[in-house]
């Protein structure tokens, strides 16, 4: 996600090493390279140049009172204010009230609109603790309503759907009287889209709108499609004046640049990003927590949130003394890995580290990695996940076999299991922190 920007603008704050203070030409080389960057990530030129602006009136203004800051640093700081402006400034809310609380769903087709109408269900009913039920309104799309359902069922949401019925309006007028007998809290209504705006659409979605007097509406945007998508934004937002706006596909091999600009293009604020296809994979949407991620500067906030998310305090209170003991097993290793799964997808969730992000640019960090392990333990027997030192040659020849690796692949990971085992129960001693470097040492160091 907006690895090229981040990469550009690093190239643009390079300019400043070395140098003792911030000049006027030092900045104007700086805030070229800053708007090239921009530009480079589809950000609209006026709006680019405008940014830069700012950024070089802030530098000026600073460089000759705060001289104790680096120059680089310093116009990081200053970038980072203005991309922070330029996106919202502030996390905006979702307006979820009423009898039930009614959302609308609108955007083109291929934009993501169910599958972020999933993803918004999980997480009103998950983090809200709302009774959600979508509502089937694409009476277009062939297996759109079966894919609605299927989405659904799998977040835990009702369903409403009549597929006799090809009116909408009526659709969703039907489905909210249903969600107010049926004691529903919030529901969202996905809607149709077409694969470009067109009179009949909006002409549809603003009859929809006006139906059913949505407590929010969220225009759904595919962030790859670049000014397309600002464009389209400005469409939707002259016909149904939207609350907000969603970015979908964020983890594509997208520029991203012109999808930061809607709130400064339509004035209206981004509330939810979108990754992946999981329906854990959506996040509120935090312009100071983006800015510090299109800087390479990590988002350890976000990455906290979704470790507390899965965390479980009498289960990290059980592993807890198991360590001590040093009797960590092989399943208690399973459960960890579980719960790190839950989070995301592995190099997304190591670049909101900070200093990570450098690191995984060039290295292929595979989920399936996890596969590997799960096979490798679940063909060991209860008692052998449960006492590893019983791993003998005849018990890993047998292991190698019912997993299909090989007798090396076992005995690495048995190895890199005993060291990581050992150094966790080294760590809870608490004032081990020589030893635990030592051993690191002798290991040769983390391999990746």
């Amino acid at each position: 996600m907006f690895d090229s920007l981040n990469e550009k603008l690093e190239s643009a704050f390079k300019n400043l090493k070395g140098e003792g203070k911030l000049t006027e030409l030092n900045i104007a080389q700086s805030v070229k390279e800053i708007r090239r960057a921009l530009v480079g990530a589809d950000v609209n030129y006026k709006i680019a140049k405008e940014f830069t602006d700012k950024v070089k009136a802030k530098a000026l203004g600073s460089a000759n009172i705060l001289n104790s800051v680096k120059p680089g640093e310093l116009m990081v700081k200053i970038v980072m204010d203005e991309l922070v402006d330029l996106m919202g400034g502030d996390t905006e809310g979702i307006s979820i009230k009423g009898n039930p609380g009614v959302v609308l769903i609108a955007g083109l087709q291929g934009s993501g609109k169910t599958t972020f109408t999933g993803k918004l269900a999980k997480y009103l009913k998950d983090k809200k603790n709302k009774r959600v039920l979508v509502i089937a309104c694409d009476v277009y799309r062939p297996a759109a309503i079966d894919q609605l359902t299927v989405v659904a069922e799998q977040v835990g949401a009702g369903i409403y759907k009549d597929v006799e019925n090809k009116n909408p309006v009526s659709i969703a007028q039907k489905g909210i009287e249903f969600a107010r007998g049926n004691s529903y809290d919030v529901v969202i209504v996905d809607t149709a889209g077409r694969l470009a705006v067109d009179e009949e659409m909006m002409d549809e979605i603003e009859a929809v709108s006006k139906g059913i007097n949505p407590t929010e509406t969220l225009f759904v945007v595919d962030s790859m499609t670049g000014q397309d998508a600002v464009n389209t934004a400005k469409a939707f937002n002259e016909r149904i004046n939207y609350d907000g706006v969603v970015l979908t596909k964020l983890d594509g091999d997208t520029r991203g640049g012109a999808a930061l600009t809607v709130k400064y293009t339509v004035g209206k604020p981004i509330k939810f990003v979108s990754t992946g296809e999981k329906m854990e994979e959506m996040d509120v949407f935090h312009p100071d927590r983006m800015a510090q991620r299109i800087l390479g500067m990590g988002d350890i906030v976000s990455f906290v949130e979704k470790a507390q998310e899965q965390f479980d305090e009498k289960e990290a209170k059980r592993i807890e003394k198991k360590i001590k003991k040093n009797k960590f097993d092989f399943d208690d290793f399973l459960g960890q890995m579980a719960q790190i799964k839950k989070m995301g997808d592995m190099k997304s969730l190591m670049k909101m580290i900070p200093g990570m992000n450098k690191l995984t640019k060039n290295i292929d960090i595979d989920d399936s990695a996890f596969v590997k392990v799960e096979s490798i333990i679940h063909s060991m027997t209860k008692e052998e996940r449960g006492k590893p030192e019983l791993l003998n040659m005849s018990r890993k020849r047998r292991i190698a076999k019912g997993c299909g690796r090989s007798i090396h692949e076992i005995n690495m990971f048995i190895k890199q299991f005993n060291q990581m085992r050992k150094m966790m129960h080294m760590m809870s001693k608490g004032n081990n922190m020589e030893r635990f470097a030592q051993q690191m040492q002798s290991m040769g160091g983390p391999k990746m």
